[in-house]
């Protein structure tokens, strides 16, 4: 664990583990604690006494960032892309920066954002002899750089070997024989990699198999468009190395020609130079030389440059300047300005400063290093403030004086002394411990201590990457008897702001340490360390009465001021004022208040004469108090909570949160709920609907006392609370309560309140997910779907589901002939109530014509029954769920007969309503043909003009009758222009109407007409199929007796049939 990158590397490998294996959430830290090792393992066994031993108080994720914050802090994971930009071979053999490039560039995914880039970074980084030919052998990939650049080291260990097996008399010869003064010189030359010399590689090219007399790419002489190298030129550097070797060169990125180019301003070199590369890539056009330049380079090489760039526009400060530039192999920079360019622009390099100085008729900087730290404001600049120096102090001057109360620690009666041993520490633990514990003692904040009290030290870090010693005082905290002062609320706090414009904030330096503990209790407070036992003689942080004593002794301290011109809070001091000159005598006031009473201020954490200041997390200013931003972006960006720990943290920012964002209260005020206590579980539910009142009432007093409130539940009982004439002792306690508020109790129905639910319904968690994933992959499988379940491959891209039952329906339609000719009509436009849907679906209405096949309404019937998603409705209940899908004729009988088979329905519900009793007779009629009966008799032999329907109407007062012929294939609108023709017409519009439930009764039109009409209509019982007609008018029987008188009259024969018919 010592690396920082190894630490890294072994939890995410410990995470792969856990995903391939499957590890349930609530066991990778056991599982993760058993790999641990050496300071890893010294560092849980701290953390695990933290706990008290109980493993099961930290989560996975809550392990992963103590150790990150441990093991791999946020500074070393900023540090590392930085790292992964700086990565040379150096000193490395390829496999070994191989390895390096690959660990750090998982920390830069953007600089190696595609195979392209990464394989330009490794390039870049190899060692200069390698990097010349892997370039020229233009690599497409990593993977081919690599090779390249492993068969080339290969090569050279090979070469290295055979001359290491010659001897050194071999290499000492020759040495000798070849050019002994200028060999050594070139060798002791600074350049970048190895030498070239003696390697097998072209000085030209770098390739290797021939040397550099015998390249390709030399120049020929003998051209007489192509001019010998007569000229010369040099370069100070040519590579980063080679620049950044001296330290005191200076770079710059600028614009040139409208490309930003990574500059080097080198005064060693005599002209400026372009890179080949960079003039490739950003597509620059090129000018052959009159003559070829030769330039000689820092590692004793010769580069020819042939080509060049006139008039190049560099801008400098917003300033425009030209410079020529030559075309030239460079590996680092893109643009190298020399002598040429620096003297023609009176430009001066400092070293020292880091800059670039233009002596003419203007002067700029080019390039410099500047603190971008902004200047810390002096406190002689600020006004009022400068005359106290004395409050604003570097260090507390000492132990502060006696003042009015001193901190005490009052405990428990019977509490013996607390001890327990400290914890292992790291090895820069310790060095830092030892380092403050010093501090302390010279500020005299401690002593050491022979109190049979001890408890142990630990470090926590700060944001800044420093650690803050802390003292475990838990066990302490639990025995102390709890100060009860109060704490003001932040809210009451900001309403004494009205009205103010100018605001200063005083934040005391160390404010706990500027309180003295009572000389009794200061052997309670001491702490044991690995470099001694200490107690302390100032108030210190982890006591759980702090707060509360500092807050009486700053109340204390400003009670003249408070609420008039200052507000505080702990050790924050907040000054407002309206006017500036009311200010001006309010800030000399506080001040003049702390320097009285020896409380010293941070001058660097204090701000004065604002319009606008932080205080408390919210923004004060002239136009009102308002939230932090960010915590008002983080409620209404607030992901939907899916565990019971992300709702609690929803609801407490929210609630205290809502005043600041738009539209947010007119949704909830606030929200409130509670685990129920040991007896209040066998309270029956009455006890806890009242007790839900009751809660609320208590913690919402503050919105609802005074208030005309109505409180609305579910539980209907409640309603007649206040009217309940006996009570026991709860009850009677608990409505005392309730009559200090103007409210009213009122009951919605539980289905509506769906509000109210909210917080106790819950979601399926990843437990549950786990056990319903086999089931569900079954599924699947029998549905024919191929699922493929892995690490990351377990993805289902789109999965359209069809319901087979349907189509089945929309074919059978094609069978049902009345459906067809309906299809017809629909087709021909013809159609009033039928439509065809966008499958080809015959539809009713907007719903689904089911044909007359039975196998289909069966298995439709039994869906919508007997699956698990409708329980076993009644038949009202499944009438009303089809009818809103499906039509068809006889529709709401089939579903009742249907149901009164179910033999589950029948052995489990038993029949809920009372006896039908017997049938009433009805009133008798006041008037003749007020009151009429009417029923259809069909089936009759067909007439000479096809009449085989004889329609009966009697009047139930003088029981006369008329008899109208008609068709069997009469629609209701025709048998109404008979009513009206042949009853209406001759009697005049009946009252009342008794009809059975024929379908032309129950008819659209004929309620339609009947309504028209002010006619009411009333239907004989369904349940009973021979009424007693003497009560409904005996319009049967009186056709009975006509037609039997008629079959008499023309045959036995046809008599029999009427009569059968009747």
């Amino acid at each position: 664990m010592d690396n920082p990158t190894k630490a890294q590397m072994w939890l995410t490998s410990i995470e792969t583990i856990f995903r391939y294996m499957k590890c349930p959430e609530d066991q990778k830290v056991q599982c993760a604690v058993f790999f641990l090792e050496d300071r890893g393992t010294a560092w849980w066994e701290t953390t695990e006494r933290m706990l008290g031993g109980d493993v099961s108080k930290i989560t996975w994720e809550q392990f992963k960032e103590n150790f990150y914050a441990k093991f791999f802090s946020a500074n070393v994971k900023h540090a590392k892309p930085q790292e992964f930009l700086n990565l040379e071979q150096g000193d490395m053999t390829v496999e070994q920066y191989d390895a390096e490039f690959d660990m750090l560039s998982r920390f830069a995914p953007d600089v190696v954002r595609d195979e392209a880039a990464r394989t330009e970074k490794f390039v870049r980084g190899l060692k200069l002899d390698l990097q010349g030919i892997v370039r020229a052998l233009r690599p497409a990939t990593h993977a081919d750089a690599l090779r390249i650049a492993l068969d080339l080291s290969l090569h050279e260990r090979t070469d290295s070997s055979k001359a290491a097996g010659r001897g050194p008399a071999l290499g000492q010869k020759r040495k000798v024989e070849t050019q002994p003064d200028v060999i050594p010189q070139r060798t002791l030359r600074v350049h970048g990699g190895r030498c070239l010399a003696g390697s097998g590689v072209c000085f030209r090219c770098r390739q290797p198999g021939h040397t550099a007399d015998a390249c390709l790419q030399k120049p020929v002489e003998t051209t007489p468009h192509q001019p010998s190298a007569s000229q010369q030129g040099r370069v100070f550097a040519t590579t980063r190395q080679e620049a950044e070797r001296v330290g005191t060169v200076v770079t710059g990125t600028l614009p040139i020609l409208e490309h930003y180019a990574f500059v080097l301003f080198d005064s060693g070199s005599s002209h400026s130079f372009i890179s080949s590369v960079f003039v490739q890539h950003v597509g620059l056009k090129v000018e052959l030389l009159g003559s070829v330049l030769s330039v000689s380079t820092p590692s004793g090489e010769v580069l020819l440059s042939k080509e060049k760039i006139k008039a190049c526009r560099v801008e400098i400060a917003n300033h425009v300047l030209d410079v020529t530039l030559l075309v030239l192999d460079m590996q680092d920079f893109d643009v190298i300005l020399g002598m040429d360019w620096l003297s023609a622009n009176h430009a001066n390099i400092d070293c020292f400063g880091k800059e670039v100085v233009f002596r003419g008729a203007d002067i700029g900087i080019l390039a410099s290093v500047v603190d971008t730290q902004e200047p810390e404001v002096s406190l002689s600049f600020e006004p009022v403030v400068r005359e106290y120096p004395d409050v604003f102090p570097d260090e507390l001057p000492g132990l502060p004086p006696p003042r009015e109360i001193d901190f005490a620690i009052e405990l428990e009666p019977g509490t013996a002394p607390i001890s327990r041993a400290p914890y292992r520490m790291a090895p820069t633990e310790l060095k830092e411990l030892k380092v403050q514990l010093q501090k302390l003692l010279d500020k005299g904040f401690i002593r050491p201590s022979v109190s049979p009290w001890g408890v142990p030290v630990l470090f926590v870090k700060k944001k800044d990457g420093s650690m803050r010693l802390g003292i475990d005082y838990r066990e302490l905290n639990k025995v102390t008897v709890k100060n009860r002062y109060p704490l003001p609320r932040i809210d009451d706090l900001f309403d004494q702001l009205q009205g103010a414009t100018v605001f200063s904030k005083i934040d005391l330096r160390s404010g706990y340490h500027q309180l003295k503990i009572r000389d009794s209790d200061i052997p309670k407070t001491a702490f044991r360390s690995r470099y001694g036992h200490y107690e302390f003689i100032l108030m210190s942080f982890g006591l759980t009465n702090a707060p509360a004593v500092f807050m009486d002794l700053m109340n204390r301290v400003f009670k003249d001021f408070l609420d008039s011109f200052v507000i505080v809070f702990i050790v924050d001091i907040l000054v407002y004022s309206k006017t500036e000159a009311e200010h001006e005598e309010h800030l000399r006031q506080v001040l003049e208040t702390l320097r009285a009473n020896r409380l010293y201020a941070k001058f660097s954490k204090c701000e004065f004469w604002l319009k606008k200041v932080f205080f408390l997390g919210h923004v004060v200013s002239n136009e009102g108090v308002s939230v932090d931003p960010a915590k008002i972006e983080a409620v209404t960006n607030w992901p939907r909570p899916s565990t019971v720990s992300e709702i609690r943290s929803f609801l407490g920012l929210a609630g205290y949160y809502r005043r600041f964002v738009e539209d947010f209260s007119r949704k909830v005020v606030a929200y409130a709920s509670r685990q129920l206590k040991s007896h209040e579980q066998n309270y029956p539910t009455h006890y806890l609907e009242l007790a839900a009142v009751v809660f609320a009432l208590k913690i919402w007093r503050h919105y609802l006392y005074g208030e005309k409130i109505q409180i609305y539940t579910d539980h209907k009982s409640l309603k007649y609370f206040f009217t309940q004439k006996e009570l026991n002792m709860r009850h009677r306690r608990w409505l005392e309560l309730v009559k200090d508020y103007d409210c009213e109790i009122l009951y919605h129905p539980g289905k509506a309140n769906v509000v109210a639910d909210a917080l106790s319904r819950k979601v399926a968690h990843s437990a549950a997910l786990i056990t319903k994933q086999a089931p569900l992959l079954r599924d699947f499988e029998r549905a024919e779907i191929a699922v493929s379940v892995g690490e990351v491959t377990s993805q289902l891209a789109q999965l359209s589901v069809q319901p087979t039952l349907r189509q089945r329906i929309i074919v059978a339609q094609l069978n049902d002939p009345y459906l067809v000719e309906k299809r017809r009509l629909v087709e021909t436009g013809q159609g009033e109530d039928f439509s065809i849907s966008f499958d080809d679906g015959l539809m009713f209405e907007g719903r689904l014509c089911v044909p007359e096949d039975s196998a289909v309404k069966t298995e439709l019937l039994t869906e919508a029954h007997s699956s698990p998603f409708t329980m076993h409705p009644g038949s009202t209940k499944m009438y009303q769920d089809l009818r809103s899908v499906y039509w068809w004729r006889n529709m709401k009988r089939e579903v009742a007969d249907f149901v009164s088979r179910c033999l589950v329905c029948q052995q489990v519900k038993a029949p809920r309503q009372r006896p039908a009793g017997l049938l009433q007779p009805l009133s008798v009629p006041g008037w003749k043909w007020e009151s009429v009966s009417m029923d259809f008799i069909t089936g009759l032999p067909k007439t000479l003009k096809g009449y085989t329907v004889i329609w009966v109407v009697v009047d139930r007062l003088t029981k006369s009758a008329h008899f109208v012929s008609g068709k069997s294939t009469y629609t209701a609108s025709k048998w109404g222009q008979l009513y009206m023709t042949e009853i209406v017409r001759l009697h005049g519009v009946p009252v009342s109407i008794i009809s059975d439930r024929d379908t032309r009764f129950t008819s659209k039109f004929w309620k339609g007409l009947q309504l028209a009409l002010d006619q009411h209509v009333l239907g004989a019982p369904p349940g009973h199929r021979r009424p007693d007609f003497r009560s409904y008018g005996s319009p049967c029987c009186t056709c009975s007796g006509m037609c039997q008188r008629l079959g008499r009259g023309r045959g036995r024969g046809k008599g029999k049939l009427v009569s059968d018919q009747k």
